[in-house]
């Protein structure tokens, strides 16, 4: 395989070697290998010679600069707002954010039921390319048309809004599947950790430069921050089609070998997700991290969606949670690097633990939190981990599944990652009617929330630490 990026390929024990002229040829091991040829001989069935390669790896990193744009500027900066002042105008904000709501709830579930589908499907194929492919140009095309809808269409731009959030969360089911034929698996905590810090860094200068774009319009030529905020849909369509290239042009999809086409991939991945479902039920390390995942990142995606509300329910301006925003992305960058080494030297599972243990932290201090400059200590708090427990939670599952199968597995993590948020917002709200109802102040309900998220956190721990990573599945097929 290649060496640090270099073109030069080393022998191994487990390769075979074009054998130099006056020796004697070497015995295929099946009939279906010529003499002589060169088979990588992975445990895990995958043949790949990228593993490693430094072009393979930038490719695969550049995407996550490239659609975290759309997380960012998109999902979680401007859409929701000017979906209420602008498509929305004259609407009772009750049944805008409901809309919203409703909006944000059909995509991710949507994608959730399809994701181990289409994985399976992408795996039998080899198609996990042209499905992100097709995933990408989907979320790109709708994204960039937002900048075409007029005020008051409200029904459009929510139409635009689903399908530009299916393309960004379909196509991450087959990005994160793509890195177990880029990185080794000595490698892959911190290839992942690049990925993201490349997103939080990507992504918080493209906001930065929008949130610029609206405070100062004139500076950049636009009549007011209205037309700002239209143009900044269009930036985002663009930035993530042009940081997409380098994965498209130096990323291979990895040779795994039965290749089927057309029908009978689809018949074939159906297949394969029946028999995987009887799979998980004897891969008990696999199974306990997803629900492991799934408990920790519902308080993690909790408390990044509900930051903003809650923040204003304790007096907290806007502008200060912009701010808090930004703060997180750009401290990300480092962090989430950081992570990918300290997950290479202490192991990913342990690191996970760390970050976990920095959120029950968080959730029970922002219960005290009384300043905006607390606020912004605990944005930079949170900036230091997210990324981190994102991308080792990625890399840690990528190396206990078959690598044969990433792309199917990986729909199963996507799905449960769209599935997160479900219960803890529900919590959240729950715990907070019942401190009110007991006669307490609406300040101290909205504290005892945030504090009730420390549960997700401690049973997600609890099950991270009975998940089996030494688990073998070379012998599941």
């Amino acid at each position: 395989m290649y060496v640090n990026g270099s073109n030069a390929l080393l022998p191994s024990t487990d390769t075979f070697v074009i054998p130099r002229k006056g020796t004697k040829s070497m015995e295929p091991s099946s009939p279906f290998e010529k003499r002589g040829s060169v088979v990588d001989r992975k445990p895990d069935g995958l043949r790949s010679m990228q593993i490693d390669d430094k072009k393979a790896i930038f490719g695969w990193s550049m995407y996550d600069w490239a659609n975290s744009a759309f997380s960012t500027t998109i999902m979680a900066g401007f859409f929701p707002i000017f979906f209420k002042q602008f498509w929305s105008v004259g609407v009772d904000t009750t049944m805008s954010t409901a809309r919203l709501g409703l909006a944000n709830s059909i995509a991710g579930i949507l994608v959730a039921l399809f994701a181990p589908i289409l994985g399976a499907i992408a795996d039998k194929g080899r198609a996990k390319k042209r499905f992100l492919l097709f995933f990408a140009y989907m979320g790109i095309v709708m994204t960039c048309s937002l900048y075409m809808v007029s005020e008051g269409n409200w029904a459009m731009a929510v139409m635009l809004y689903v399908f530009a959030t299916i393309g960004f969360s379909g196509g991450n089911i087959f990005y994160d599947a793509l890195i177990t034929g880029v990185a080794s698996k000595k490698k892959m905590d911190l290839v992942s950790a690049l990925g993201f810090s490349l997103g939080y860094l990507g992504g918080g200068l493209l906001f930065a430069l929008n949130v610029w774009m609206t405070l100062s319009p004139g500076t950049f030529g636009f009549a007011d921050a209205t037309e700002a905020v239209r143009f900044s849909f269009l930036c985002v369509g663009l930035w993530w089609a042009v940081f997409s290239i380098p994965l498209f042009l130096f990323v291979k999809e990895p040779d795994q070998g039965g290749k089927k086409s057309g029908l009978n991939a689809v018949k074939a991945g159906l297949g394969q997700l029946q028999q995987t479902f009887h799979e998980l039920r004897r891969l008990k390390g696999i199974f306990l991290f997803l629900f492991a995942y799934w408990l920790y990142m519902d308080g993690v995606d909790t408390i990044v969606r509900m930051a903003v509300d809650y923040g204003i329910s304790i007096g907290f301006e806007s502008n200060d949670l912009i701010v808090a925003l930004l703060i997180t992305q750009f401290v990300g960058f480092p962090s989430a690097i950081g992570f990918g080494y300290l997950g290479g030297r202490i192991g990913a599972k342990r690191a996970i633990f760390v970050a976990i243990g920095v959120y029950l932290f968080v959730s029970i201090w922002g219960a005290f939190m009384q300043t905006k400059n607390e606020f912004y200590i605990l944005a930079a708090i949170i900036g230091l981990v997210q990324g981190g427990i994102q991308a080792l939670s990625r890399s840690y599952y990528a190396k206990i599944i078959p690598a044969d199968k990433s792309a199917e597995y990986f729909g199963f993590y996507n799905m449960l990652g769209k599935f997160a948020t479900v219960i803890g917002p529900v919590v959240m709200g729950g715990c907070a009617l019942a401190v009110r109802s007991m006669g307490y102040s609406s300040d101290l309900a909205s504290r005892a929330s945030i504090a009730s998220i420390s549960f997700f956190f401690i049973a997600g721990g609890i099950l991270l630490y009975f998940a089996n990573e030494k688990e073998k599945t070379e012998n599941i097929r």
